[in-house]
């Protein structure tokens, strides 16, 4: 049985699964109209969202000007796995992102774990930024003299928390939605609308064509960047350089503390590659797309951070939930930061457009490989879309939507992000070397002496808690514990690029992965081993027996 779980699937067969007949039929196939600057403008669309307009701010707080730096690590992380990211979508130009790439290296059932969580990533990634933009949302109707009653625009356990808050502090209670919501055989009936209408929406856009799609983000995407020149061309005259010292107030310790929300603000980009059988020409306009992207928004994050807190003290932005609207409120231009707003809905109405493109095309690819229901990989044969996975992406979605909170959300989406992206840097280790071709080609660089050299550096660094957690380590919290698992980690591959010369991009980008993953707190781990629980219950009830290279096997 352990051989079946790691069958793999050849480049050969996997390039055919996505043409020719289907039951001696010609099958309908998506459109293949993306460029470079369509795929570069879906990155910029799926980063440069509810991340710039809202974690922004509690970021800086915690860090202080200095959160540049996180930015600039976060980005360098991001980069070195856009780089493998790009090797594999020049050799496997498919849909299927980083499912399709771990079936060619690690085999089948690595490939379901990583599906299952590219699922909670594109899923739960949803459900996030639409009560993010339900927030912005309601803000508007308000500047416009619009009320919607506040337990139809928030979650049940926000609005008991912040009645209880309420309570302890001794404010008054009576405008807040568990005092408003009306009753029905006992329980309050509390549900965020805007966010479910909003999915919905978006859902029917991807439904109707990729198109529309693409032609509705470049739209979005162009708004967003004017914004955003508008506010540094506007905001660089009223900063204060003293609002830059100390740069950074709380050391370096602060900088890290808002790793999951900036990692969560460029969990997009790798949702450019599940639109590979889209593109005109994938192995030159995928890589291209993703690192020009990635590249335009870093610089972008870097700019507004240095001006916001430029205009505002760091110290300010404690709970700001609109950093770029409150800075131009604190120097008396509302007008601006209602422009602003109206700004932020279009921001995050592009990133749930392109997260909700990219998760059916995960949908769509396990089920070619028969780990899904065939349904699932039926394109319509009119909007040649994934139909189907497009509406139960937007359900799964939507439902959501109107009853759960934000916070714990946001670190399961930052996990099965970073566990996606280690397998893709481990998995291009796994690649065999080819000739220079016309397509992206990572570069080699021998990372056998590099990469203990780091790993050193790295122990010196953190010495005081590397022996502190080796010390106490029956008394340790979690936290350290997992500290600990990426030391004996790092010091494995470390070992491997020693003995095997292996390649440096796809090592850093994998050591750096797995850092930032240990940085998540402890109980999201539970809830996401919960989630990989259940994903493999259902494939060894399904997918383990229906899969193709298991068919072919008794064949």
């Amino acid at each position: 049985m352990s051989n079946s779980l790691f069958r793999k699937k050849s480049l050969t067969s996997i390039l055919n699964d996505t043409s020719g007949p289907v039951d001696g039929h010609s099958a309908p196939e998506l459109k293949k109209i993306l460029g470079v600057r369509d795929l570069t403008s879906m990155g910029i669309a799926a980063v440069i969202g509810a991340g710039i307009f809202s974690t922004i701010g509690q970021a800086a707080f915690d860090g202080g000007p200095g959160v540049i730096f996180l930015f600039l690590i976060t980005a360098v992380t991001c980069g070195f796995t856009a780089l493998c990211y790009a090797e594999f979508a020049s050799r496997v130009p498919v849909a299927g992102s980083a499912y399709t790439y771990s079936y060619v290296t690690f085999g089948e059932i690595t490939a379901w774990v990583i599906g299952w969580a590219l699922i909670l990533e594109y899923g739960i990634g949803n459900v996030v930024v639409s009560i993010s933009w339900s927030s912005y949302f309601v803000n508007l109707l308000e500047g416009v003299g619009m009320h919607l009653p506040t337990w139809l625009a928030t979650d049940p356990f926000t609005a008991e928390t912040m009645y209880d808050a309420a309570v302890k502090a001794g404010s008054p209670t009576d405008g807040l939605a568990w005092t408003t919501a009306p009753l029905f055989a006992g329980y309050r009936i509390i549900c965020n609308i805007p966010a479910f209408v909003i999915i919905i929406l978006i859902t029917i856009l991807a439904f109707i064509g990729i198109r529309e799609s693409r032609s509705s983000a470049n739209f979005m995407v162009g708004l967003k960047l004017v914004v955003l020149a508008f506010i540094v061309g506007i905001g660089i005259f009223y900063i204060d350089t003293d609002n830059w010292t100390p740069f950074l107030p709380n050391g370096f310790t602060g900088v890290l503390k808002g790793v999951s929300a900036v990692f969560f603000a460029y969990i997009g980009f790798d949702a450019v590659s599940t639109t590979a059988e889209e593109c005109a020409n994938p192995q030159r306009d995928l890589p291209r797309g993703m690192i020009y992207s990635l590249i335009i928004c870093t610089i972008i994050y870097v700019v507004v951070t240095l001006v916001i807190t430029g205009m505002v003290n760091y110290s300010e932005f404690d709970a700001v939930a609109d950093p770029l609207a409150y800075v131009f409120e604190h120097i008396n231009q509302g007008k601006i930061g209602f422009f602003i707003s109206v700004s932020a809905v279009v921001a995050a109405t592009s990133v749930l457009l392109v997260f909700q493109i990219g998760q059916p095309r995960i949908w769509m690819s396990m089920s070619r490989d028969g780990l899904m229901p065939k349904r699932f990989g039926n394109i319509h044969p009119k909007f040649q879309t994934p139909g189907f996975s497009t509406i139960i992406t937007g359900v799964i979605v939507a439902i959501p939507s109107l009853f759960v909170g934000s916070a714990l959300m946001t670190d399961l989406t930052s996990i099965g992000t970073l566990f996606a992206f280690a397998i893709v840097c481990g998995g291009v280790l796994m690649l065999p070397r080819r000739e220079k071709t016309n397509g992206f080609n990572l570069p080699y660089i021998n990372g056998q002496w590099v990469v203990p050299v780091l790993f050193i550096i790295f122990i010196y660094g953190f010495r005081e808690r590397v022996m502190g957690s080796v010390t106490n380590l029956t008394h340790e919290a979690h936290q350290e514990i997992l500290f600990l698992i990426f030391i004996l980690i790092a010091a494995a591959i470390t070992l491997f690029s020693f003995l095997r010369k292996l390649s440096l991009i796809p090592v850093l980008g994998l050591l750096c992965c797995c850092y930032l993953m240990i940085e998540i707190p402890v109980f999201s781990w539970k809830v996401f081993f919960g989630w990989m629980a259940f994903g493999l219950a259902i494939y060894f009830s399904y997918g383990y027996w229906k899969s193709k290279l298991a068919n072919k096997a008794k064949a």
